[in-house]
Parts: C-alpha cells; structure tokens; sequence
C-alpha cells in the first residue's frame, strides 16, 4: 500500500496523477468505471463517415472510447486523438475528438482540462463531424473518464530502446504500430499453419507439459517437484513421444503447437520457452512430412502476401521446388575433398583445426561431421533446403537409413542459413527403439545432461505396434523471424528476460 510519505517520494508525473486519482475519488466521481456505453469503435466510425468533405457535419451521434495518445487543451476547444485497441484486421485506428465550451459546458470544460491526461481511457458520446482541417472527429456533447493511466506514456514520436520494449511489452504495444503489427504477424502465421493441417486432416490435441521422464529431443530439461506426489518432474523438452502414443492409439494425422522448455542459452535466436509445432502422419515418410512442410510455409506466406522474404543471408524464394542436399556430398563439395562415414577422425579434426571451427576433444566422428556441415555448409543454404542423410546420432528417434545404417532418415529443413525445422521417418520398431533410448540413458547416467532418459512407458506404447509414419517439428518462433526479419524476443511477445537490478 503507498502512503502520503511514498507518494511525495515520486517522479512529479507520478505523484501529480495520483492527485488527482485522489481528488476524483474525493469529489464522488470513480476513476475507473465499470462501463460506459460505447456504441462504435474508431475503425467502425471511419468506415461509416470517413467519406465526409471538410467542415461537414451530421447530427449522428456516436459513443466510442479509447486511450488518449494525444492532447491539445487550447482555450474554449480542446483536442485529443483516442486509439483503439488492436484486432486481427485493424492495427489500432486513431480518431480525433473535440471538447468545446459550447457543446459541454465551462465546468466539464474545465474538469477535461484538469483530470485528463495522456494514456487515461476516456469515453466520449457526440456527433460525428469533419473538423474544419478536413479530419473526421466526434464533437463531444459529454465525456467521462473510463480509466485513468497513473504513469505517463512515452513520447510517440520517439523510439523505445530494445530493453524498454521487451520489458515494458504493453508499453511497446501502445507506441509503436509496428509492436502490434508483430503480434498481428504471428496471430496470422499461427492460424494459417493451423488451417493448412486442418485441411490435411490432421486433428490437434494436448499433451501433457508437466512429465516425469523427459524425451523426445536432446536438451536439458528445466526441473520441478510434484507436492501431491511427493516426486520430481521436468517441463517437456518436446511434445513427440505423446503424439506417438495417439499414433498408436489410431489417430491417423496429429499435431500438437504448444510451448517447449528447455534450459539452455539465450541470444537471438533460442530462448527457453519458445513454441514449437510437431506433427504425425500415418503412412508417412520423411519426404512426405517435408511436402507437408513446405505446404505449411508456402500457404503462410499466401496469407500475407508475399513470396519471397529477405533475410541477412539474402533474398529466399519461397514459391517453387525446394531443394535436397545430403549431408556428406555436400560438405565434400565445401571443403574440395571425399567425406565419407569411413573417414578418420583424426581427419575430420584437421580439418577442423585448418578453419579454425572449435570443437570437443571428446567427440566421436559423427558429432563432428555435423559441427563441420553446421560452420561451413549451412550458412550457405539461403534457399528453402532440405538437408538430409545425417549421420545416425544427430536422431536417435530417426529411423536408419536402409542402405548404410550410419545414417538415419531425417532432414533439418534450413531456410537463410539458419534451421527452421526437422523432420524423419520415424522409428517404429520397439526392440530397437529401447536399445537407443537405452544408450541415451545411460549418456544421462554418466553426466550428459541433454541425453533422453529410458521412458518405459513409450516402449511399450510402441510394443502394441505403430503404422510406418513421418514426423515433424518446426519452431513457430524462428518461422516468424523468418517473415518479419525481426530477432526471437521481438516475435514472443511476452520473452523470458534477465531480472533488473
């Protein structure tokens, strides 16, 4: 609770608007109403009267309502501009209103005058008029206050620096058109990918969030206890071993678009709460689930117009054939020279050490090649590229690769140099699924801390036997900085920040 001491501590902007919250509240009249009767929005009065000529006027009268972003208090006639909130179609629309002496009187006059401030709610019923500057305007006949704002607004003309923005998220929203249009972005990306599986017929459900064995991905889990049982848990790293059961269970295509916990680095491009699709088909394959990818972003792209975005690496193209490349014929290509699963890893390392690529001594020659595709290959791939034949250990949930075990049926789809998301045949046998899981187990038992633990219950979901199928997932997050250019805590709107202080 603040006391009169507090109060008098305050920046002067603060203190005054709490005055005169105190004074409102003194004289009868409650700042915060439960509602007013707002027959239009500003958007709505636009479309109706936006085709008035300058100085026309209607005997129309309208209640709208809105955050006052600006003011003008000059004598007998006052001016503010209200903004609506934003929707899916409209970015916040902005309409004028006009407080005279001769429609409202002295006293509200000057009550407007003395208790409205920049970022208050107000609500105004009057006729719809165009201003004598040609702007369309409602001339108000009354007014009250419908909220009123205790802190002041920056200035609009401004910017708000990055760590202001992300911080103050709401704030961002209010001053900054291009804040909401994100959101909007999002809002729009989001229901397209949604419509597109629609269409496919895939059926979304929920899984669990909250699970006692983590899986599904190789990450570090953030870690919880259950009070009502008495037991650990962790925040899911990923959603794919529950939408295989329903796979098993006979759910033919499934999806799931939910938030992804994992406890690892923040920067531009990974944070540790981030939303991820993943989804399941029967009878599928990996290039089958790659087809439905790339419907998945072609028809995202339709839904806001574009066919081509740019990115840092360079124009991509999103219309057209996708490309394929694998793994060790490519990095062959890079480096001038045959890289193949039977080459040493003393090679691989010289290579390594030759580009000054950095790397664990302790890696096998797997996990190397995929550093060495990750540094010198993947950048390059600015077109919308399928990369597959990985070697076996970047998907221990993969299915192998008939042909040469070595290698496993996955792609990583890379979009302007960077992974918008993966996808494989899945492996479904459950003998040699729990041998893997068994040997991620046991790299958790040795002090891996990203490597799968046994999940019992999967295998036996999968002993009741599961339909050939393939699998994807793509992060919504990186899906969205790829059509907007903009970095991961721009496109969440709400991103998990370092405490101030």
């Amino acid at each position: 609770m603040t006391t009169p001491d507090d109060d008098a501590a305050l920046p002067e902007q603060l203190r005054l608007r709490r005055e005169k919250r105190a004074r409102l509240i003194e004289a009868g009249n409650d700042p915060y109403a439960i509602s007013v009767d707002r027959t239009h929005s500003a958007a709505e009065v636009h479309a109706q009267w936006g085709h008035l000529a300058t100085g026309e006027e209607t005997q129309d009268v309208v209640g709208v309502g809105g955050r006052v972003v600006f003011i003008r208090n000059t004598g007998k006639l006052c001016f503010a501009t209200l903004q609506d909130g934003f929707t899916a179609s409209d970015s916040g629309t902005r309409l004028q209103v006009m407080i005279s002496l001769a429609e409202v009187g002295e006293e509200r006059l000057a009550d407007w005058k003395a208790d409205v401030d920049l970022g208050d709610f107000v609500f105004v019923k009057g006729r719809v008029i165009s201003s004598r500057r040609g702007e369309l305007s409602v001339l108000a006949s009354e007014w009250r206050l419908a909220s009123k704002a205790l802190r002041p607004l920056p200035t609009l003309h401004k910017d708000l620096g990055e760590e202001t923005r992300v911080r103050q998220r709401y704030v961002d929203l209010v001053a900054r058109e291009e804040a909401r249009d994100m959101v909007r972005t999002r809002a729009a990306i989001v229901s397209s990918i949604r419509q597109t599986l629609r269409d496919q017929g895939y059926l979304e459900v929920e899984t669990p969030i909250l699970q006692l064995v983590h899986g599904g991905a190789s990450a570090r889990p953030f870690h919880t206890h259950l009070n009502a049982f008495d037991i650990p848990m962790t925040l899911r790293i990923a959603i794919e071993l529950y939408l295989k059961r329903a796979i098993v269970g006979g759910v033919d295509r499934v999806y799931e678009m939910g938030r992804i916990f994992r406890n690892e680095g923040v920067d531009s491009s990974h944070s540790p709460e981030f939303t991820m699709l993943e989804a399941y088909q029967s009878w599928g394959d990996q290039f089958t689930i790659a087809a439905m990818t790339r419907d998945l972003i072609v028809n995202a792209a339709a839904e806001l117009g574009v066919e081509s975005v740019h990115t840092p690496a360079g124009e991509v193209q999103l219309t057209g054939e996708w490309a394929w490349v694998s793994v060790y014929p490519a990095l062959s290509e890079a480096l001038g020279e045959e890289i193949t699963p039977d080459t040493t890893l003393e090679r691989l390392r010289a290579i390594a050490d030759a580009r000054g690529i950095e790397y664990d001594p302790a890696w096998a020659d797997q996990k190397l090649v995929m550093e060495l595709f990750g540094e010198i290959v993947e950048p390059t791939l600015v077109q919308p590229t399928f990369v597959n034949g990985y070697p076996a250990i970047a998907q221990p949930l993969a299915r192998n690769n008939p042909d040469d075990p070595r290698l496993v049926e996955a792609w990583d789809l890379i979009i302007g140099g960077v992974e918008r998301g993966t996808g494989f045949s899945e492996l479904i046998d459950p003998v040699i699924q729990r041998d893997v899981l068994v040997a991620q187990s046991l790299k958790a038992a040795a002090g891996d801390p990203e490597a799968m633990q046994l999940d019992e219950d999967f295998l036996r979901a999968l002993e009741f036997g599961a339909p050939p199928m393939g699998g994807m997932g793509l992060g919504i997050d990186r899906t969205i900085m790829l059509f907007t250019g903009a970095g991961i805590r721009e496109t969440i709107l709400f991103p998990l920040l370092k405490p101030q202080g």
